[in-house]
């Protein structure tokens, strides 16, 4: 696109190709114009609309950290290690208790101390072995297996969050970078504009509040490069926290935001979230749970059996007359009398147990849907907005500011009107890098609500 402006004797031609812009000035020169030229000629080379601040630092893809996390992370690592606690109590939930080993001397007579003074004295070894009503070691095995598999499931929801967490720090720092790129290169165009405003100044073709005000948005560019700054280790040390690394490491360089379009359907985001979120597959494990539970307690009202060997051998009698060893067998059971007391106590918290499982169940549920309709929202809406930034507003808005700058070296448009208008290219182009972050960041909380595994 080329746009030509004619006044007096002086010609400028602007040309925008491919998001840079290029001025020539043709102008016969006279001692009015002199100096002016001179500001244009420098100025010329700092503005470009899209001029990138390159960085010698190496860029961070964010796939390698999520793989750091997944390794490196102590929140990941102790759920895991809560996970493999819980498999190693699957076993000894449905095991029997220790057999009972007895030994000792059973009517032995207090007058004397051989044990072949009386006929039923006799030295005694014994072993006896708890047996559980038949159906309680399963239903124990079934509540530690289902305790077991809640826990797994929220060992993936702690993955799932952590590498949430990581996304949207690793988002919101590449935001802050782009941001203080675009402050830079704003910067420098307004300094630009300062330095050709003094120009008019001293050849009488502008007036020193147009240089003030120059100077007052070169202030503003320094202190927004300033708050940035101060925010940016704030941002790097949660990114370090969820990579569970050590603060002395380097900083990290995220890769600039850029987007992946994704279709999106509601009715499909929400069947998958409640087929396979961990929460919801955890909280259902513990209905489950809470369901053996209210068996096993309904089953303590059924005796257990305590059964019982024993073996004794006796001495001959004093006059040589021998005597037959002699065995022990019997049963026992255990008396659940106290029902009212220990039973039925235990029934009912197990009911109140499922029954409160089943209602964050549902609670859960409406969360899912509610929040998934907002970031799909998000996501449209952002998409949308990046599209027209890109394709319509800010060429636009660029076009704008060329044909200001180019009207106010001839003294066709006051000072102000360029300064807006390049103000206004500045704060689209922060709109628009901050429309990216939120997109991929609205993305990412997606993942955590549908329970996509990270990778």
């Amino acid at each position: 696109m080329i746009a030509s402006l004619l006044k007096n004797d002086g010609k400028v031609f602007s040309m925008v190709k491919s998001g840079f812009i290029v001025t020539f000035s043709l102008v016969t020169i006279n001692p009015i114009h002199a100096q002016a030229e001179v500001a244009n000629s420098a100025f010329s080379t700092v503005f470009q609309q899209n001029t990138p601040v390159t960085s010698d630092q190496q860029l961070t893809p964010l796939a390698s950290l999520i793989t750091e996390a997944l390794h490196n992370n102590p929140e990941i690592q102790a759920a895991q290690q809560e996970r493999e606690a819980a498999r190693q109590r699957i076993a000894p939930a449905q095991a029997l208790d220790d057999p009972m080993l007895e030994a000792g001397v059973i009517n032995a007579p207090l007058a004397s101390s051989p044990f072949n003074r009386e006929d039923m004295t006799m030295k005694m070894i014994g072993l006896s072995q708890r047996l559980p009503f038949p159906g309680k070691r399963g239903l124990r095995k079934d509540v530690a297996s289902k305790d077991a598999e809640a826990i797994e499931h929220g060992y993936q929801e702690t993955v799932n969050r952590v590498i949430r967490d990581l996304k949207l720090a690793y988002f919101d720092l590449g935001l802050t970078f782009e941001m203080t790129k675009l402050v830079e290169k704003n910067k420098l165009i307004l300094e630009g504009f300062l330095h050709l405003a003094e120009e008019h100044y001293k050849v009488g073709q502008g007036s020193q509040a147009d240089a003030l005000k120059a100077q007052t948005q070169v202030s503003r560019m320094q202190d927004e490069l300033l708050r940035l700054a101060r925010e940016r280790p704030v941002i790097e040390a949660e990114l370090v926290r969820t990579l569970g690394r050590h603060a002395s490491v380097a900083a990290l360089v995220p890769v600039p935001p850029h987007i992946h379009e994704k279709l999106l359907n509601l009715e499909s985001l929400r069947e998958t979230a409640y087929a396979q979120r961990p929460q919801l597959l955890a909280l259902q494990s513990l209905i489950a749970r809470n369901e053996k539970s209210i068996d096993l307690a309904r089953r303590a009202s059924y005796p257990d059996l305590d059964v019982r060997f024993s073996y004794g051998q006796r001495d001959n009698m004093l006059d040589g007359t021998r005597r037959d060893d002699m065995v022990s067998m019997t049963v026992a059971i255990n008396l659940p009398v106290w029902r009212g007391n220990k039973i039925e106590p235990r029934i009912m918290e197990s009911q109140a147990l499922r029954e409160q499982a089943l209602n964050l169940h549902q609670a859960q549920q409406n969360e899912i849907a509610a929040r998934l309709r907002q970031q799909v929202a998000t996501v449209e809406q952002n998409l949308k907005s990046v599209r027209l930034y890109q394709t319509t507003i800010l060429p636009q808005a660029r076009l704008t500011v060329e044909s200001a700058l180019a009207a106010y070296r001839v003294n066709r448009v006051d000072f102000l009107t360029l300064l807006d208008d390049q103000m206004t290219v500045f704060n689209y182009e922060i709109s628009l890098v901050t429309a990216m972050a939120n997109y991929n960041k609205a993305l990412a909380e997606i993942d955590l609500l549908t329970g996509k595994v990270p990778h």
